[in-house]
């Protein structure tokens, strides 16, 4: 598994994933009798937030990663060359990749976050996407069509019990044996500044990370933090594993 975070507020979008890659093996003898599967880390360099140069648009993964047993950084690479252009936007970008993995991996249960900016009347407008392809699901997380507003927040993907415990209503019994919804105070994130942003992606995959440590539970998240920023300027990285000997 994985974890990654999108977080949307006023002044931009920001990017954040952990780097750990699992993998369950299926484990059989040399009669075929098979045992218990074993789930085990395959690597800590895994790249899982990708950046669209020519289109300045941000990508995100969590879930089935290994498709057709080969990372996704290659199918992204290819999906940017065969099925992109300079003149794709954010929206456009949304709906090829979904019929790009539909086309290839139509089961996977793999999930994305698309996001970026589109100009409207010279304005900037910011565009957050979820995507599942195993579902054939695209939606748009940062609009709401009821009030025909942006709004502005956080969404997340893969292990995210811990952050939402920590951010959700909590329910606990009252003397008298009844659940009362504890209320978490909120966090204002029309007024958050972008790097108070980039501080709480940090935290949301740092705090998933040093919490499954101390659990017992499968160490699925873990590994160098990549944040990427996205803003009406453009994209850029402001935290990136790089490659070294």
């Amino acid at each position: 598994m994985s974890f990654i975070i999108t977080v949307y507020v006023p002044a931009g979008i920001v990017m954040a994933s952990d780097s750990r890659q699992s993998i369950t093996i299926q484990r059989r003898d040399n009669t075929g009798k098979e045992y218990p599967p074993l789930q085990t880390i395959s690597s800590d360099f895994v790249y899982k937030t990708y950046l669209l140069k020519e289109q300045q648009i941000g990508i995100s993964t969590f879930g089935e990663s290994l498709l057709g047993k080969v990372p996704m950084d290659f199918h992204l690479k290819e999906f940017e060359e065969e099925d992109l252009s300079v003149k794709d936007d954010v929206q456009t970008v949304a709906n090829k990749l979904l019929n790009f993995f539909k086309r290839k991996f139509p089961n996977a249960d793999t999930s994305f976050h698309i996001a970026g900016y589109q100009k409207k009347d010279r304005v900037s407008i910011p565009f957050v996407y979820h995507c599942n392809i195993k579902r054939a699901e695209l939606k748009r997380l940062n609009y709401s069509q009821e009030v025909n507003k942006i709004l502005y927040g956080a969404s997340w993907g893969g292990e995210g019990d811990i952050i939402a415990e920590i951010l959700q209503p909590a329910w606990t019994r009252d003397r008298s044996g009844k659940f009362v919804q504890i209320q978490k105070p909120p966090i204002i994130w029309d007024a958050m500044p972008l790097q108070d942003a980039i501080d709480f992606a940090v935290y949301a995959v740092k705090t998933t990370i040093d919490t499954i440590r101390f659990q017992a539970r499968a160490k699925t998240v873990g590994g160098p933090i990549d944040v990427l920023l996205i803003s009406p300027e453009g994209a850029h990285w402001i935290k990136r594993k790089e490659l070294s000997a």
